[in-house]
């Protein structure tokens, strides 16, 4: 008998996982992005009140796995859920995918928070941002010699100096270059979540010779099992359903 699964998700490879849960599983999105509605598995969409909230959650729904496939960047929800797995007493996976790696001639400089950031900026004039909703908090600081471009998965209207435009990925190359041409950007601000669907703007900033400023990654609780890969999770899950969690 397959174990009670809650999969945390939001991120390409956590949809590509719950199509493959039956329908005893149960995948859980906190709501910013598109619902699908046609899982096998329940969905279930909003938070969980903090780690007790989710730990209330496990114990109430009886679930015997929680795997954590949040993005990488999510780092107080995957705080709370490997807190929920120990005062839950369930087993804790997790999926870390590997960060982007700089290549010959690139021109990667990462900053530590919004500070740093606004800092590394100063000598630039119309920077491009792929950070999510986060320069939308900022729009009223932008300085008088720049214009920003803010990508995120809605738009809003037009303010003064700031562009935002809504778009979610995947982003082909093509798409990326076309953009890029349209905007005249000199610099990428990005945050480096190493997704393969969102990583075509690194290629153009490569061919522009752009210099591209990564925000730094959180650090992440260390849980029971932690996989770099989709495929060996899902391989080690089968493994599981065969021989049981010893």
């Amino acid at each position: 008998m397959s174990p009670r699964i809650l999969l945390l998700g939001g991120t390409t490879e956590a949809l590509r996982l719950a199509r493959r849960l039956g329908s005893e599983s149960i995948y859980s999105l906190a709501g910013l992005g598109r619902v699908p509605d046609d899982l096998v598995c329940q969905v279930r969409v909003g938070g969980f009140g903090g780690a007790e909230g989710l730990a209330a959650f496990i114990r109430e729904q009886g679930i015997e796995l929680l795997l954590d496939l949040t993005h990488p960047y999510a780092a107080q929800i995957s705080a709370n859920v490997a807190r929920a797995a120990e005062l839950s007493g369930v087993a804790c996976w997790a999926l870390r995918r590997a960060g982007w790696q700089a290549g010959a001639g690139d021109d990667w400089r990462e900053v530590g928070d919004w500070n740093e950031l606004v800092a590394a900026l100063q000598d630039f004039r119309r920077p491009l941002f792929t950070l999510g909703r986060e320069p939308l908090e900022h729009l009223h600081e932008i300085p008088p010699h720049q214009h920003w471009t803010v990508r995120c998965l809605t738009a809003q209207e037009a303010v003064p100096r700031a562009t935002v435009i809504g778009a979610r990925g995947p982003f082909d190359l093509h798409g990326e270059r076309a953009l890029f041409a349209l905007l005249g950007s000199d610099v990428l601000v990005s945050k480096n979540s190493g997704s393969q669907s969102t990583e075509p703007k690194l290629q153009v900033a490569r061919e522009l010779g752009l210099p591209v400023l990564l925000l730094r990654r959180p650090h992440l609780p260390a849980v029971e099992r932690e996989f770099v890969e989709l495929e060996s999770l899902w391989e080690a899950l089968q493994r599981r359903l065969v021989v049981g969690p010893g």
